[in-house]
């Protein structure tokens, strides 16, 4: 598919969104009535078998399981509702009142990487920067870490033409090695030779991420406010410019991170400071043990050897400041546009995604874990173990369900599918608000996350040296090579996914009575047999 802007991108102003009642309209309502008249209808036709005696333990494991899941859901409701009402607007607030009373910080700068992005998208992004140093009335510096001249023009010609005026100073890094990392450290190092002082305001955003207006300056005044604050990552919604069932998709999963991330911040920490736009106090950038990690973040595996990570730049500086006992926080009414150009398959980018954000959650969150509580406020230490587990538990429910059908027939799977259809749409109402607007299709959108997110996780898991980052330049690492070596290792790989799975599956279904492992005098018979 080919991408054509024929008109400009028109981002909507957030202060039209609507709000709370105003997005539950007569259609939304109309169409709530009809999903669960559909599901209450269906509940009452089909046999009921899943409280019959082969299958009572199944559906209580299930239950059990989902109950776990939904009271962890029902935890980060309330924490994220917690700090959306009460914590963040006292910050807000107090940082308000600093702003008002004249302060400013020395200066801003913005490391701003890109790759031959399309030139309407990247001067709607110098524009928004352009516009924020402007409001904010702060020197600001655009770092540029580029490796095509072609992004160097386009932002060149925009500042000559519409920012000649204003007290920004634009400073091109030319990278010599590819690589969305090599770019940024480079642009670090060549922030230490120049005076950038420790409480100066760091921005790193992406090339396709265009600020809302007000952004920065909800961001910076926190800095003030906390001297020990030393990042923060704002709120994203994104464009998509491609199949609207993407956009959708991508619209849940913003709605998921809103939520996440009020959570963890309740904390003093957050999961990931999004390589799309976080801001970052410049006194840790300048260290170099931060400057190589970006560079050259690796990992030293039994069956891939050590390996550098392609992607999760983001991870990297999270992974820094979480082992510095960093404070980290994060401003929900901060926001940007995220522009998501969809070419070719659809289905293949949202693959690519998975992975992508799969493997940098595999590679960081286990030596994270490892930092232990102490490291960190508890309840994010356990949020680390969560999502290790959570890709395992997910696949229990749909394997004892198939199961169950195996053995009581196909009505207990209509009986789950309509258990799914509740569950989530309960899940669902909880996200939308969350979202700028209700829409019911999440309730399968998520389902089909979770399900699919857990199947990637568990596939990368055994093969955390596969990566690609085909919107980057088509950068890939460890894909390739077809030596006896790599052939041992991916077929070692194949066979721990096998195993692995395979043990999952009988542990879950010998925990749930649908079979008996025989025991070691039964397999004494067994084998006498052939003897």
């Amino acid at each position: 598919m080919t991408i054509r802007f024929d008109t400009a991108l028109a981002l909507d102003d957030p202060t039209r969104w609507p709000r709370g009642r105003q997005k539950w309209t007569a259609a939304v309502w109309g169409r709530l009535s009809i999903y669960v008249g559909i599901c209450l209808v269906l509940l009452m036709s089909v046999p009921n078998s899943i409280f019959d005696a082969q299958t009572r333990t199944i559906t209580f494991t299930i239950g059990a399981l989902g109950a776990w899941r939904y009271g962890w859901w029902f935890t980060h409701a309330v924490r994220a509702l917690i700090y959306g009402r009460i914590v963040y607007p006292r910050m807000r607030r107090k940082g308000k009142e600093i702003w008002d009373s004249g302060w400013r910080p020395r200066h801003l700068h913005f490391m701003m990487t890109t790759y031959r992005e399309h030139r309407q998208i990247t001067e709607m992004v110098v524009r928004s920067i352009v516009r924020e140093v402007r409001a904010s009335g702060v020197p600001g510096t655009i770092w540029l870490g580029s490796s095509d001249r072609f992004d160097e023009d386009v932002i060149v010609d925009f500042l000559e033409r519409e920012a000649r005026d204003d007290d920004i100073t634009l400073r091109i890094i030319r990278q010599n090695v590819s690589g969305k990392r090599a770019a940024i450290g480079l642009v670090l190092r060549a922030m230490c030779r120049l005076p950038v002082l420790d409480d100066d305001l760091v921005v790193f955003m992406d090339g396709d991420f265009v600020l809302a207006e007000g952004a920065i300056g909800r961001c910076m005044p926190l800095f003030r406010l906390y001297p020990d604050l030393q990042a923060c990552t704002t709120d994203e919604e994104v464009v998509c410019i491609g199949p609207k069932w993407i956009e959708t998709w991508l619209k849940m999963r913003f709605a998921q991170r809103r939520l996440a991330m009020q959570s963890h911040a309740l904390s003093g920490r957050v999961l990931t400071l999004t390589g799309r736009m976080s801001v970052f106090r410049a006194r840790h950038l300048k260290q170099l043990e931060f400057i190589r990690l970006l560079e050259a973040d690796h990992l030293e595996h039994w069956l891939w050897g050590r390996f550098r990570f392609l992607s999760g730049d983001d991870k990297s500086t999270w992974y820094y400041m979480l082992k510095h006992n960093a404070h980290m926080r994060y401003v929900p009414d901060a926001l940007g546009y995220t522009i998501e150009v969809i070419e070719g398959s659809g289905m293949d980018r949202m693959v690519q995604n998975f992975r992508r954000w799969s493997g940098n959650m595999l590679r960081n969150g286990a030596r994270a874990i490892k930092l232990g509580p102490r490291a960190m406020p508890f309840f994010i230490w356990w949020c680390l173990i969560d999502q290790r587990l959570s890709m395992w538990t997910m696949l229990v429910s749909p394997m004892l369900a198939v199961s169950a059908a195996l053995l009581a027939g196909f009505g207990y799977l209509l009986s789950y599918v309509l258990f799914i259809a509740l569950s989530r749409l309960l899940l669902s109402l909880v996200l939308c608000t969350y979202s700028r607007k209700v829409e019911l299709a999440y309730a399968w959108i998520l389902y089909l996350n979770q399900l699919i997110n857990a199947s990637v996780k568990v596939y990368c898991i055994f093969r955390l040296s596969k990566q690609r980052w085909s919107n980057r330049g088509n950068q890939t690492a460890g894909l390739g090579g077809r030596s006896l070596t790599e052939t041992a290792r991916n077929g070692m790989a194949a066979w721990c996914t096998s195993v692995a799975v395979g043990l999952l599956f009988l542990a879950t279904v010998h925990y749930s009575r649908l079979v008996e492992i025989p025991s070691a005098v039964q397999l004494r018979e067994f084998v006498g047999l052939f003897l």
